[in-house]
């Protein structure tokens, strides 16, 4: 079997896009299957090819036409590009399936060069990136380009031979929008057993510099942007602290609100209890995990976040840590509230410090918690079985086409 991924960005980038892409690519080549990549202009650079951690990469140059610097444009001088470096390098790889993965662009390139070569076209969509801008404040929800992504979004999803996507919430409004359920399959994000810590914590001191106590540790490790809910999760802390004094809360990573957050603790007097780490190397992460008690993603009730389920809970679970989220939609669709973490109303700092109390009050809980939660990642959120949904999907193209 040999596949195509065609991507956005990759390695060295580092984003939840990259590291689910690697997962991915790692558990195909232990299936046996032949895999490469080719990412679009996005990437960045000039090189034409690429070898990272081992990784080879197809890249593509951008365009010089003096219309791709142009608002709309630019966006499909990146499928121009992408469409002319497949028809380049797809005749040397003779792949059988074109797997294109987020966004449109990526899978218009895709389905143009999988109709002019006869091959297969799977669509794997990880998002609605027309929402993500609008959350992001890229764009403005409704607006032209908002409108004019998501009709790309349904032309190429209304004609790959096949769509995946990773969770449930983003499949049920793919299939509101007129997609055939039975072209599509659910590839749920999942944590690679490498990343399940074997041994005991490490102490705090191990980790210099942050100035942590022996109380109570809150964390967040991830993008600071809007959604995350994390000035929810500040502004919560000071009734927290009436009952938890010790209580600290660390930051970890970095994003559009740092420079908002950092001044809402400075407000609030909170220089003492918040600790920002900054952006760690992703060999560190584990270590930072492992100094905290309790990881909260207070996300806040939109689109992307009501549609799509998010990988950094997966990892604390994993990691063996408390998790404590909003209810959005894709945050239940990980969680079952009172076994394998809590829920809060998202939205509602009162909420939020109800549950975290009752967490830090009833410490007798958290052994089955942590338990329980590891035990649904170890069984159910696992990359071989994830992975192994694509086998009868590519075997499907294959068998079809001429």
């Amino acid at each position: 079997m040999r596949v195509l991924h065609i991507l956005d960005h990759s390695l060295p980038l580092h984003s939840g896009y990259t590291f689910r892409t690697l997962a991915i690519l790692r558990q195909q080549r232990a299936l046996g299957w032949h895999t490469t990549h080719l990412t679009s202009a996005k990437q960045g650079g000039t090189q034409a090819e690429q070898e990272i951690d081992g990784w080879h990469f197809y890249r593509t140059p951008p365009l010089r036409n003096w219309w791709s610097r142009l608002p709309l444009l630019r966006q499909w001088s990146v499928a121009a590009g992408l469409h002319r470096r497949l028809l380049q390098i797809v005749p040397r790889i003779r792949p059988h399936i074109l797997h294109a993965h987020s966004p449109a662009l990526t899978a218009l390139a895709a389905l143009r060069a999988g109709r002019a070569l006869g091959i297969p076209v799977v669509y794997e969509i990880r998002a609605f990136w027309e929402d993500a801008a609008a959350d992001h404040g890229t764009s403005r929800a409704g607006g032209i380009r908002y409108r004019l992504t998501r009709a790309l979004e349904n032309y190429v999803l209304h004609r790959a031979d096949a769509v995946t996507t990773i969770c449930e919430g983003l499949r049920s409004d793919l299939v509101a929008r007129g997609i055939p359920a039975a072209k599509i399959t659910v590839i749920p994000n999942a944590v690679e057993s490498s990343r399940l810590p074997s041994a005991p914590p490490a102490p705090r001191t191990l980790v210099p510099g942050l100035g942590l106590g022996d109380g109570p540790v809150l964390g967040f490790i991830g993008s600071f942007y809007a959604y995350e809910g994390l000035a929810l999760l500040i502004a919560a802390l000071p009734r927290l602290l009436d009952d938890a004094p010790r209580l600290q809360l660390l930051l970890v990573g970095g994003g559009p609100q740092e420079a908002e957050l950092r001044a809402l603790v400075d407000t609030l007097d909170l220089r003492a209890t918040v600790k920002f780490a900054g952006r760690v190397p992703h060999e560190r992460i584990a270590d930072y995990y492992q100094l905290t008690d309790i990881l909260v993603y207070p996300r806040l009730p939109m689109r992307l976040t009501e549609l799509v389920t998010p990988l950094k809970p997966l990892e604390a679970m994993a990691q063996g840590r408390l998790v404590l989220a909003s209810d959005v939609g894709g945050h239940r669709e990980l969680i079952e509230h009172g076994k394998t973490g809590m829920l809060f109303k998202a939205g509602d700092p009162q909420s939020l410090a109800i549950q975290l109390l009752q967490l830090l009050r009833h410490a007798e809980t958290w052994p089955a918690l942590r338990r329980q939660a590891r035990a649904y990642v170890e069984n159910e959120r696992n990359w071989p079985a994830s992975v192994a949904r694509y086998g009868p999907i590519y075997q499907r193209l294959c068998a079809q086409s001429p």
